[in-house]
């Protein structure tokens, strides 16, 4: 029996391969987590000249996933300098109206945000159950990577922020200790209270720098950024790649240009920044709709 989840992760994947993939880009982020490997899937499947395309993957498990497809793997640090990649693909843990992130989940953390900072666009594949108009409204935690010596001081540090509940992942077995990320840094999990806003100010009047415990996506990462021993934060905020191109910044888009959401039902829910939520259907007939979340 098909599981239905997986079928949505592979027909979102589908779409946003068939959007987005440029046969004659030189250069691929390609993200971590159980998503990506249809994305490989469907780039596979194009039976396409794959021949002068690098690969760069966010760390070992997606350099596993190039690797077995036949595909050939950069690593970042090869990159020549000052050059983009033309497109990353890369999941999400959660994604809101505004297409702020949350990532991490995979404590492939660094490595993630390094693809998405310096890729053209960023392109996020995932499934219903990402699809929320606010972070933290299913998934309950932000990811954090840290410098293990400074681990239990970042721990106080976000519970003055309003963090309820911080701390540091577990290995597979507890015996083992922290998990470790291929940076062999720590993950730290920090739940907070409320959902958070996807703007600043809200129509409520809120300006979500913490009053209440209530936060701005963008204020908060900021805030938990500056804590000392934080190497990256799991929310992906602020402005995207094009408007970091159109900045004149080139590199350092952390938000996708667009999110791909698989529907149980074979659907696909497109969201882009700024525009309704399109819906392909299974009959590949597009209508524009605003989803409730």
């Amino acid at each position: 029996m098909v599981d239905p989840i997986e079928n949505a992760k592979r027909t979102a994947a589908r779409k946003a391969v068939e959007d987005h993939f440029n046969p004659t880009a030189r250069y691929i982020g390609i993200g971590s987590g159980s998503t990506i490997v249809f994305v490989v899937e469907a780039i596979k499947d194009r039976n396409q000249d794959l021949s002068r395309i690098l690969f760069v993957p966010t760390g070992y498990q997606s350099r596993q996933v190039i690797v077995k497809a036949g595909l050939q793997p950069i690593q970042f640090d090869s990159l020549p300098s000052g050059v983009l990649l033309d497109v990353a693909f890369d999941g999400a843990d959660e994604v809101d109206e505004d297409l702020n992130c949350i990532k991490g989940g995979g404590a492939c953390l660094y490595q993630e945000k390094l693809v998405a900072t310096h890729a053209k666009k960023f392109i996020c594949v995932a499934d219903q159950r990402k699809l929320q108009s606010r972070l933290l409204s299913k998934w309950d935690k932000i990811p954090i990577e840290v410098e293990p010596l400074a681990a239990h001081s970042v721990l106080q540090s976000l519970t003055t922020l309003g963090s309820q509940e911080a701390s540091i992942r577990s290995g597979q077995l507890e015996k083992s200790g922290p998990l470790k990320t291929d940076q062999d840094n720590f993950i730290v999990d920090a739940k907070f209270k409320h959902p958070l806003f996807p703007k600043a100010t809200t129509a409520e009047g809120v300006e979500g720098a913490g009053e209440d415990r209530h936060w701005a996506v963008e204020t908060l990462a900021k805030e938990i950024k500056q804590i000392e021993g934080v190497l990256s934060v799991g929310l992906f905020c602020g402005m995207n790649g094009y408007e970091a191109e159109k900045a004149g910044r080139g590199a350092g888009g952390q938000k996708p240009v667009a999110a791909y959401f698989g529907m149980e039902d074979g659907s696909v829910v497109i969201r882009k920044a700024g525009e309704k939520d399109i819906v392909v259907n299974k009959q590949n007939e597009d209508k524009t709709t605003s989803l409730e979340n």
